[in-house]
C-alpha cells in the first residue's frame, strides 16, 4: 500500500524529529564501544553511517518538497 502525500510529509517529520537524533546516538555508541579508529577511518564510518539511514527510508522523502499533487488549484 503506498502512502498519501500528508502520511509521507508527517512520517517524513516524525523520522528527522525523532528518528534521526536516535539514530546519531546508537551510531556514536556503537562507534565509541570500538578502540578508537584513526581520524579518517572515523570520518569514513560516520559518513557511512549518515547515507545508510536513508536509502530504506528513501520512498518517504521522495517528492516531499513538492506541491501537493492532489491538491486542488482553487485560485482560478
Amino acid at each position: 500500500m503506498a502512502l498519501g502525500y500528508k502520511a509521507r510529509r508527517r512520517w517524513a517529520l516524525v523520522i528527522l524529529l525523532v528518528g534521526l537524533p536516535l539514530y546519531i546516538i546508537a551510531a556514536v555508541v556503537a562507534v565509541s564501544l570500538f578502540d578508537r579508529p584513526p581520524f579518517w577511518v572515523e570520518l569514513l564510518i560516520y559518513i557511512a553511517l549518515g547515507v545508510v539511514w536513508a536509502i530504506p527510508l528513501k520512498f518517504v522523502f521522495k517528492g516531499i518538497g513538492q506541491a501537493d499533487p492532489n491538491a486542488r488549484d482553487d485560485a482560478e
